[in-house]
């Protein structure tokens, strides 16, 4: 991609009782929501609105374990590329969803992200978004939230997400995750993926390479396309983690920017 085109063109549910909880630094008008989900479960999400009408919904999954801890008033994970740059897709126009653990899952993500449980999290999630804006929903994964993203869309057939869009995605086991997408049945994913990934994301969990197969795993999307990005600042954290080419440092407004304008290209299905 072309940053500095990119950086011209950038300018400048089911009922339940709902919770606000402040979270610095979003703005006051935004908040923590809470619905249920499962028999005895709640899920909790930062909401972000853009200034004006939204002309889509993203709903963004963190990586690592997921854990946000919206419910102490701190905000973790908060350096990851997603959470960092909420804001940056709300002024782009979006509605933004930031999705932490459920109740039941208080330690994070880790081996849940594949379940049937945390889909229907996600469809509850979603129909509440929906509630709140008539507009098409995608979900949005980078590194381990891609899995939480791409279950989503492979097992719900009904009240799913319209697109999504995985960056970073992970396709190999570590030693601390051991989900991948490839435990998720790709070919069941019937709406338009975007793949996003830096060409020298140097992650042992996320290599390049493994883009193209990726790709074509997504067999049944009626639209799919890799957008390849290099380039940035140097890296300022570990391989895996968020100020690396893992996270896209030195390149949120083109990468946001990108993911924006393929998503709203792309016709609602």
């Amino acid at each position: 991609m072309k940053r500095d085109a990119f950086r011209r063109a950038l300018a400048s549910v089911a009922a339940g009782v709902v919770l606000f909880v402040a979270v610095p630094p979003v703005r006051t008008a935004d908040g923590v929501k809470t619905i249920p989900t499962r028999p005895g479960v709640t899920q909790g999400f930062l909401l972000v609105h853009p200034s004006g009408a939204p002309v889509a919904t993203v709903v963004l999954f963190a990586g690592g374990n997921g854990l946000l801890g919206l419910g102490s008033g701190k905000l973790g994970l908060a350096g990851n590329f997603l959470v960092r740059n909420r804001e940056r897709f709300a002024s782009q126009g979006l509605l933004v969803a930031v999705v932490d653990t459920p109740s039941d899952h208080p330690g994070g993500l880790d081996g849940f992200r594949t379940s049937a449980a945390h889909a229907e999290d996600v469809r509850a999630v979603i129909a509440a978004l929906r509630q709140e804006a008539k507009v098409p929903v995608w979900l949005i994964g980078t590194s381990m939230g891609t899995v939480s993203a791409a279950n989503g869309a492979a097992r719900l057939t009904a009240g799913g997400p319209d697109g999504i869009v995985l960056t970073s995605t992970v396709t190999r086991v570590s030693r601390e995750r051991i989900e991948t997408v490839g435990d998720v049945h790709l070919a069941e994913i019937r709406v338009p993926t975007l793949i996003v990934h830096h060409k020298n994301d140097a992650c042992k969990a996320t290599p390049y390479a493994d883009s193209p197969s990726l790709l074509r795993d997504l067999k049944q999307a009626p639209k799919r396309e890799l957008l390849a990005f290099d380039g940035g600042e140097s890296p300022r954290s570990g391989p895996c983690e968020a100020f690396a080419a893992h996270g896209y440092v030195g390149l949120d407004a083109e990468v946001v920017t990108a993911i924006v304008g393929w998503i709203t290209a792309t016709p609602r299905l």
